[in-house]
């Protein structure tokens, strides 16, 4: 056994800008699709400073709630700018079956990658124009404090959806363990 106690874990990187290029890169859906809409915000830290260099991958349902089918691919990547904004164009997902023969609320899954995580951290962003459909999701209503719930659900503007992200601290995005 070694006298010398454990090596302390460490981040290697980012290595975004070489390391995970997507051909799509922001773009779940071409720009001119009929409904295209952007999703978009800011990752922040704890002290609530913009993450230049972040990465934000987004999966989600098509409109009438199937993945990956029919040229749709619901999937997207965006490195943050030096601000932490990042930007993805999409169209509003459907509802998707749940556990239990449940019906899921239309939602885009997200992951979340940045200097100082060892491992992503992933939660979900669900639309504010859909209050009853939310108010049944079970992944939405397991958060027992509305503060918190609310830290999963858009804003919505003229032609997008706001979702910032904070990675700790107060107003910290609820991430689920998956």
């Amino acid at each position: 056994m070694s006298t010398r106690g454990l090596t302390p874990s460490q981040t290697v990187g980012p290595f975004f800008a070489f390391g995970l290029p997507w051909p799509g890169g922001p773009y779940a859906v071409p720009e001119g699709t009929p409904g295209a809409v952007w999703l978009r915000g800011r990752v922040l830290d704890g002290a609530g400073d913009p993450v230049s260099d972040a990465l934000i991958e987004t999966w989600q349902a098509d409109p009438q709630g199937r993945y990956a089918v029919g040229g749709f691919r619901g999937f997207a990547r965006c490195p943050t700018n030096a601000d932490g904004r990042w930007a993805i164009l999409t169209v509003k997902p459907g509802a998707v079956p749940g556990p239990g023969g449940t019906t899921q609320a239309p939602h885009v899954a997200m992951s979340v990658f940045a200097r100082g995580l060892l491992n992503r951290v992933v939660t979900r962003v669900y639309f504010p124009d859909e209050v009853d459909a939310n108010a049944a999701d079970t992944v939405l209503i397991s958060v027992a404090d509305p503060v918190l719930r609310a830290t999963l659900v858009a804003g919505a503007v003229e032609g997008a959806y706001i979702f910032d992200i904070r990675l700790q601290g107060e107003g910290e995005t609820v991430f689920l363990a998956i």
